[in-house]
């Protein structure tokens, strides 16, 4: 499987339980979110967008995905913290097999900002997914354990050690063609801010 293979397989909307360690305050919160996930093919004009923005050929890319979510964390109620939003990935392998390369973003995971990460599909078939930024960096792992449950462990670590850690487990609600996700796409945009783990 390569990475494109593993957007593929998580198309549809998912429903997401997630608990995140603020490692630095000692706490845990819990949080939920509805997730839509649409694999974009090589040509879409979402990938080429994404390409031209961080000035990489469009014909290296394989293809990409485009992500939604709407969720809620427990501290809510407590600061305006928004985990609401939408980005695009486009995928530029190193070799003919897919399985590793840049991963373009039109926003980051743990910064607001554009940017050129690095995936790979690990010897478990799990997506891996790490981000270097100016300040602080972030590591995704995602897995299937079935095929209607998805399995993501983040972490986030600052200048002077880990700062965040969160588990989610997603389940499938709605498998959904690309044709019906696809009329839910707004064309790139600038995001708005969120919460480092929005999504």
């Amino acid at each position: 499987m390569n990475a494109l293979e593993f957007f593929q397989k998580s198309a549809g909307k998912w429903k997401s339980q997630r608990t995140t360690h603020h490692l630095a305050f000692r706490r845990a919160e819990k949080g939920g979110s509805e997730i839509i996930v649409n694999p974009l093919s090589a040509d879409d004009p979402k990938v080429i967008e994404i390409c031209q923005m961080h000035e990489v050929e469009p014909t290296t890319a394989i293809g990409g995905a485009y992500v939604k979510w709407d969720g809620t964390m427990a501290w809510d109620k407590e600061d305006d913290e928004n985990h609401s939003g939408e980005t695009v990935f486009a995928l530029v392998p190193d070799d003919e097999t897919g399985r590793k390369g840049k991963l373009l973003r039109e926003r980051g995971y743990a910064e607001i900002m554009p940017v050129i990460g690095r995936y790979e599909i690990d010897d478990e078939e799990a997506l891996v997914l790490i981000t270097d930024y100016p300040s602080m960096s972030s590591y995704e792992r995602f897995w299937f354990p079935a095929p209607n449950v998805r399995m993501r462990a983040s972490s986030v670590k600052q200048f002077g050690g880990f700062t965040q850690a969160t588990f989610c487990t997603e389940e499938l609600i709605e498998e959904s063609n690309s044709t019906e996700i696809s009329e839910e796409i707004s064309p790139v945009a600038q995001p708005a801010i969120t919460s480092i783990f929005g999504w």
